[in-house]
């Protein structure tokens, strides 16, 4: 039985301090990261302190975008639409937390190669997802 993917309302991010340069490259087609300049660590979800050293030293660098499924849970009950969370190990070396889109949810599967894409939330703001590569 084919779970086919289906476009579904996505709420708007709630902005923290600091996200708007994150948000504003996703419109651009980009996925930022941040890097540290003293332990080198690449993080996700940027913020402005290294969760590694505490340094406050961290620039943005743009990933890959491609990157490989950890884990996966198709949610088919949560609503009227089945959609796909996701854990994905960037090239970077880095997971996040995202969503598998433009594929039947039921060929997912661990291990299988990602590429960045972008949905759009109810008032237009892009969000990172990933699709079959």
């Amino acid at each position: 039985m084919a779970t086919p993917y289906q476009d579904r309302k996505l709420p708007d991010p709630v902005l923290n301090v600091g996200d708007a340069h994150y948000f504003e490259a996703a419109g651009q087609g980009k996925l930022l990261l941040k890097k540290c300049k003293d332990c080198n660590e690449v993080h996700h979800f940027p913020r402005g302190i290294c969760p590694f050293c505490f340094s406050t030293r961290v620039d943005w660098v743009e990933a890959k975008g491609t990157g490989t499924i950890y884990t996966y849970s198709v949610t088919r009950r949560a609503g009227p639409i089945a959609y796909c969370i996701a854990y994905v190990t960037l090239d970077e070396g880095i997971s996040v937390l995202t969503n598998i889109v433009d594929c039947d949810l039921d060929t997912v599967k661990i291990g299988q190669k990602v590429k960045l894409t972008f949905k759009k939330t109810e008032n237009g703001t892009a969000m990172p997802m990933f699709a079959p590569a």
